[in-house]
């Protein structure tokens, strides 16, 4: 795969296919930006070593993207009408891409065109983005070339997952640790990240007596983060601000902490402004883990899902709150048979990562030699993070998510061939969930619910004259 080593090559490149008009991209030529051209800006976009190259090649694809009609979007509007129960009936994926960002998203949009699923959204947690070595505009731009691709056109939905605050660091330096966070929203916002879930979940602290005391902090925080989004989203633009009560893999929610999360949250909004929009959905616990629970040898324990609470959090949210309802995470290493039953109930939104990071490992298409070397290395790099009790294949499952970031060039570049048949493993994975989380044909209430908005990106210096 080419990749430009200097603006001038790019600009050759991009000759006769786009022409950059002050600060905009028209597209001359769409099947060859597909069939070729796509492929080398986002490859020199992700592995440039030349800064300003890749600022070139991220811009170049975003505002092509534009030209096509493909343009990062906020789902609020559309979770405003599930809260108002005007739309219902189906569960949005949240599907968070950890490998190969630009052939899974292709794999997803593939998925979707196949069935006209608008409502889907692409999203990396704050972890993540250090772990896989992605940061927000390289996400963007890996997304939306996905798009141009494989010819999908209308909005795009890119979230900020687990903007979380870290309750150790936090009790070390608050002020440093949400300074953390809040910038990286400025970043997220700047690369077209218009849905931002805000998780101060971790502050809250069960020995307090009470549940209002107990749920304080993470309400009063997560208002603040509100606030410092509505400052900085894009005119036109209102984000998608998601909050969570309950920490993933702790106890389970319950109503009362919902009320009393919500009823905190939105007085202490106020204070920041008497206007401000507040979250759209909440996030819950029921009995699910990040990743699973992975046993002795290596595969993963079956999981007690509580849907009645899940069912009943998310119609307090939408008739005591107006929110689209209640988000499940940790949801895909669930069983097969259990996704239908998330819009039975009504559940917003379900975010989906490990099940497709397994996918991809567990491939028989996955090169065993570099399975091997990426195991090796998290043998040695990671040995610390290895608990007494753990036996190696537990370990290596709970680890291997952190083996993408340092193998991303060897992973993009495997050979067409294995990257063709991986993909199509993923592909029917996302068709199989997508039909089971009602998803299918939305793209028409996408399309009536959402009015994407085009940001104005500047051209970088380098593409002008």
């Amino acid at each position: 795969m080419m990749i430009f080593n200097s603006v001038d090559e790019l600009k050759k490149g991009c000759e006769g296919v786009l022409e950059v008009k002050g600060d905009q991209v028209k597209v001359l030529n769409e099947e060859i930006l597909r069939n070729s051209l796509i492929d080398s800006l986002i490859f020199t976009a992700v592995f440039s070593a030349l800064p300003e190259v890749k600022e070139a090649a991220s811009w170049l694809i975003r505002q092509s993207g534009a030209a096509l009609g493909i343009l990062s979007s906020s789902i609020q509007s559309l979770y405003e009408a599930m809260g108002r129960k005007e739309v219902t009936g189906f569960t949005v994926p949240a599907i968070n891409i950890r490998a190969l960002t630009y052939e899974v998203a292709q794999a997803i949009f593939r998925a979707a065109l196949k069935d006209s699923v608008g409502a889907v959204i692409f999203e990396i947690a704050r972890s993540e983005i250090d772990y896989t070595k992605q940061r927000p505009i390289e996400y963007t731009s890996a997304v939306t070339a996905a798009a141009i691709k494989t010819g999908f056109h209308g909005p795009i939905f890119l979230q900020g997952d687990h903007f979380q605050v870290n309750a150790k660091k936090f009790a070390a330096d608050g002020e440093k640790e949400v300074k953390g966070v809040k910038d990286l929203i400025w970043e997220a916002l700047e690369a077209g990240f218009y849905n931002i879930d805000v998780d101060t979940s971790t502050l809250v602290d069960l020995s307090k007596p009470t549940i209002d005391e107990q749920q304080k902090t993470n309400f009063d925080l997560a208002a603040e983060l509100t606030s410092v989004i509505r400052d900085l989203e894009p005119a036109g633009i209102t984000v998608s601000v998601g909050g969570e009560i309950g920490e993933v893999g702790g106890k389970n929610s319950t109503v009362e902490e919902l009320q009393a999360f919500m009823d905190g949250y939105l007085e202490a909004l106020k204070s920041y402004g008497p206007d401000l929009k507040g979250i759209s959905k909440i996030s819950v616990q029921t009995g699910t883990t990040h990743g699973g629970v992975p046993l002795a040898d290596g595969s993963v324990a079956k999981v007690k899902l509580d849907f009645e609470t899940l069912e009943k959090l998310s119609e307090v949210s939408r008739s005591r709150y107006g929110l689209s309802g209640a988000v499940q995470h940790g949801a895909s290493t669930l069983p097969n048979e259990a996704f239908d039953r998330f819009p039975a109930i009504g559940t917003a939104e379900i975010h989906l990562a490990t099940g497709f990071q397994n996918i991809i490992y567990d491939s028989a298409h996955f090169p065993v030699d570099l399975k091997d070397r990426i195991y090796e290395y998290l043998q040695r790099e990671m040995a610390g993070e290895k608990k007494e009790k753990d036996t190696e294949e537990q370990f290596i499952y709970k680890t291997r998510k952190k083996g993408f970031g340092p193998f991303k060039q060897e992973l993009w570049q495997l050979p067409p061939e294995t990257l063709k048949q991986i993909s199509t493993e993923l592909e029917n994975q996302f068709t199989f969930l997508f039909r089971k989380l009602n998803v299918a044909n939305t793209e028409a209430v996408v399309r009536k619910f959402v009015s994407a908005v085009e940001v104005p990106l500047k051209a970088p210096a380098a593409l002008k004259g």
